[in-house]
């Protein structure tokens, strides 16, 4: 690497900070953009999109060079490796409490089923995005459909721009030429997803209220000034970044943890070096960001084995990890192929349409019947969220229904999310190499197979915690007799 891509890499960079700072301005001026929660990474991409050569070419307001373009469209597929690496740093395991065998029976029902209905709503969204394109292809044959579209849209309403530049990056690596047009069109459905789950979230909330179904939320809620305008301007009342876990006269703390996070990217990329070129089956097709996660896994391990929990801080981890994300979805929208992803506006439109009647009938409507008498719309509304934009999106939605998070959606499904992680860790290379290697009916038996398991995951929890309710009922009775008959 010459001086001269050092200079062009810190331009683009600095670039990129500039839209990033326009769009944290428009979210905290443009009542629309607040009220929507917009994050400023999605606006600052659409400004430097907009107002940028890739849609007005030689008349652009603000002239970016190819050279910059061309940097941000690798951007997101490099640096989703290390988003990915940082999620499991600091997640050390805590030693369990002792539970009564009907009680942790029936937390574990529980877990099965909010795990079941968050990954059937993912898998049933590629089964069923990947059908409907496919559908589309045979009523509209000059619509062009390439191989496996429509499965952009279970990869942008599940995890939002950050996972729409993974795709980006299984293709890259995989050599499909397509890969930027794919990720222009997963980066795209993000964008759908985003606004059209919070909109139609923020819907379903004030229609749950009227109706009762809502536990806290009695009377119109809204959300304080400093989550809708995205800033905090009392200086009193700014949270802290994290604890300082190391002395800055020997290193600072943010090197500890990006340091780490950079040292398990690179060993992913040498072991998925190692694998392609000695041609290991099944591992040569997984791509980098599965290996982070591992790598990091095991660095995890390392350090709890060793007493260093001290070190790690996961607030800060959390920060590292967000402000990388925030460049790689400005980069992504930024220099996003507006005039090949143009011409599948359609079908993407109709495809979302279709996600969201999904989404809503897999997650809302789902957790009323598995769950009747446990929050069952809080859990749907933060799974709609998390199923339709990203985890921050079911959150925010969340608040507004619970505002101090008193109930116990987030701590279930942080367990859940965890039983989904490692089933993923099977799941995800083989749907990766279909993705690259295989068909659009593959594609759609991998998604139908994915959701069915998860879905008898979700019934036989209903199962187990109808049995365990009924369990714990009877103990209460027994109780109540036997303190009558003293």
């Amino acid at each position: 690497m010459t001086s001269a891509l050092m200079q062009t890499l810190l331009k683009s960079l600095g670039a990129l900070g500039f839209l990033l700072l326009i769009g944290t301005l428009l979210r905290a001026k443009v009542p629309a953009f607040r009220k929507m929660l917009i994050p400023a990474s999605v606006l600052g991409g659409f400004i430097g999109l907009f107002l940028g050569p890739e849609l007005l070419g030689s008349h652009a307001i603000l002239p970016f060079p190819e050279e910059w373009r061309t940097t941000w469209s690798l951007m997101p597929s490099t640096l989703i490796v290390p988003i990915f690496a940082a999620i499991p740093l600091g997640n050390f395991k805590k030693k369990k409490e002792k539970k009564v065998a009907a009680e942790g029976l029936h937390h574990a029902s529980r877990i099965a089923m909010v795990t079941g209905v968050h990954a059937s709503q993912m898998g049933s969204q590629i089964a069923v995005g990947v059908a409907a394109a496919v559908l589309l292809g045979k009523i509209f044959p000059d619509m062009g459909l390439y191989e496996n579209f429509g499965f952009e849209m279970s990869q942008g309403f599940n995890g939002g721009h950050g996972t729409a530049g993974a795709v980006g990056n299984v293709l890259l690596e995989a050599g499909i030429e397509r890969w930027e047009l794919v990720q222009g069109v997963a980066t795209t459905f993000a964008t759908i997803g985003l606004l059209g789950g919070i909109l139609m979230g923020i819907f379903h909330i004030n229609r749950a209220q009227e109706k009762g179904r809502t536990v806290l939320l009695k009377q119109a809620s809204s959300l304080p000034d400093s989550t809708s305008s995205g800033i905090q301007k009392d200086i009193t009342k700014q949270i802290s970044v994290g604890r300082e876990t190391t002395s800055n006269s020997n290193i600072e703390c943010l090197s500890v943890h990006i340091g780490l996070i950079f040292i398990a990217s690179a060993a992913a990329y040498l072991i998925r070096g190692a694998a392609v070129s000695n041609n290991v089956p099944g591992f040569k097709e997984i791509p980098v960001w599965p290996y982070a996660l591992i790598v990091m896994h095991f660095i995890n391990f390392l350090l709890q084995k060793f007493h260093l929990e001290w070190l790690i801080d996961s607030k800060v981890k959390s920060h590292l990890s967000g402000m990388l994300s925030d460049f790689a979805i400005t980069a992504a929208i930024a220099s996003m192929p507006v005039k090949a992803v143009a011409a599948y506006i359609v079908p993407m439109v109709i495809i979302s349409l279709v996600g969201f009647v999904l989404v809503y009938f897999m997650t809302i409507r789902a957790f009323r019947f598995l769950l009747p008498d446990s929050c069952p719309f809080e859990r749907g509304i933060y799974v709609w969220g998390m199923g339709t934009g990203v985890m921050m999106t079911g959150m925010a939605l969340l608040k507004i229904c619970d505002p101090d998070y008193e109930l116990p959606v987030l701590e279930d499904y942080s367990v859940a999310n965890i039983v989904i992680s490692m089933t993923d860790l099977i799941a995800l290379p083989i749907m990766y190499n279909i993705l690259c290697y295989g068909t659009s009916q593959q594609m759609i038996v991998y998604g139908l197979v994915y959701t069915a398991f998860f879905i008898v995951m979700a019934l036989v929890g209903k199962i187990v915690y109808m049995h365990s309710s009924s369990e714990d009922s009877n103990s209460s009775r027994e109780g109540v007799s036997g303190v009558a008959a003293d």
